[in-house]
């Protein structure tokens, strides 16, 4: 990964986005803390408005919802940013507080973990943090999400080396084994587009399911534009896993796509949100227009390449479980006739 020193040791997430395992910053210059427990508590209207995060040694730490906080990796020292954001954070000892001229236990510990060799060692994503929310899979979902078998240029070198002399995936894999930047958008298509190539041309849907799991340990982080390719591999994936009889997967990709829906805390926009989001899903856009226009001029590739976004469209619908207008056994009756035409 081509992720900077500072960021492989810091970095923010939103408070709501917590998750148990984590390690938190707490208020001074201490390291990183592991979070053993997360709760939530809802103001008057039924709205998450405070999360308490409990650590190992049992410090509870109280959060506003909407507060982005430092967490890092076991051992970090804060370089001495604390929280951004309007968070609200007091410490509360679940036993008796400690003396005010008392040190925090392990301050003054060598940290004879961290080496040279680790502190420049490439970095593979971690599985997604999962907004506390009643449409996000549980942590024994997240588990059968395999972890990348090795670093993510390694896993798509080892894709591309399967095809010699396709180039397409020649292309692709060229640009992406100098180094997979996770904060670039380009990057996130290039990876995208590597495992549909694999998964609908070249018919490896070993492969691809690899190459989109590196995209799909994402979380999202309000940027639409880069979730746009991560919303692309994790609607392919959902469709391997069922194609290939792992419902219980498929089913954990489909969670992570719609998780982004129910992140909005204020009420309103919540619900103006969700009937926006219902109208686009019983009125897609599946390019009827587009590819009959292509056919009655004769134009296989132009029908093709609209093909290929009706298949996108059939799958982002399918992680969805369909809508009021399309069921899912008629959309999978129309990914497999779309499948069969763009591999023809």
């Amino acid at each position: 990964m081509t992720h900077s020193p500072a960021d492989q040791q810091y970095r923010e997430k939103q408070a709501g986005a917590l998750q148990t395992g984590d390690y938190l910053y707490l208020p001074g210059n201490g390291p990183a803390e592991e979070i053993t427990g997360i709760e939530l508590e809802h103001d008057d209207f039924g709205v998450p408005a405070l999360v308490i995060a409990t650590t190992a040694d049992g410090v509870r730490t109280r959060i506003a919802f909407g507060s982005a906080v430092p967490v890092g990796e076991p051992g970090t020292v804060s370089a001495g940013t604390v929280v951004t954001g309007s968070a609200d954070v007091v410490n509360e000892p679940a036993g008796e507080a400690p003396d005010a001229g008392s040190e925090a236990p392990g301050d003054d510990a060598p940290e004879d973990g961290l080496t040279a060799d680790s502190a420049t060692a490439v970095v593979v994503p971690p599985l997604p943090a999962a907004p506390p929310s009643l449409n996000g899979p549980t942590a024994a979902q997240l588990a059968l999400i395999p972890a990348p078998s090795g670093t993510p240029e390694s896993v798509i070198a080892a894709a591309a080396e399967a095809h010699p002399g396709r180039n397409g995936v020649a292309v692709l894999s060229e640009r992406l084994v100098k180094g997979v930047n996770t904060k670039s958008g380009s990057c996130l298509r290039d990876i995208s587009d590597l495992a549909h190539d694999l998964f609908i041309q070249l018919q490896d849907p070993d492969n691809a399911l690899a190459v989109a799991d590196l995209l799909n340990v994402l979380p999202f982080d309000g940027n639409r534009d880069r979730w746009a390719s991560v919303e692309r591999a994790l609607a392919l994936s959902s469709f391997i896993c069922r194609e290939l009889g792992q419902e219980e997967r498929a089913a954990v990709y489909a969670q992570l796509l719609q998780v982004p829906d129910s992140l909005e805390t204020d009420p309103f926009r919540a619900r103006i949100a969700a009937r926006v989001r219902q109208r686009a899903l019983n009125e897609p856009n599946l390019y009827d227009k587009e590819i009959f226009r292509s056919i009655d001029n004769g134009n296989r590739e132009a029908e093709r390449e609209w093909r290929l976004l009706r298949f996108e469209s059939l799958l982002f619908l399918r992680a969805h479980g369909g809508s009021e207008t399309l069921r899912p056994s008629e959309l999978d009756h129309r990914l497999a006739n779309e499948l069969e035409a763009v591999r023809t």
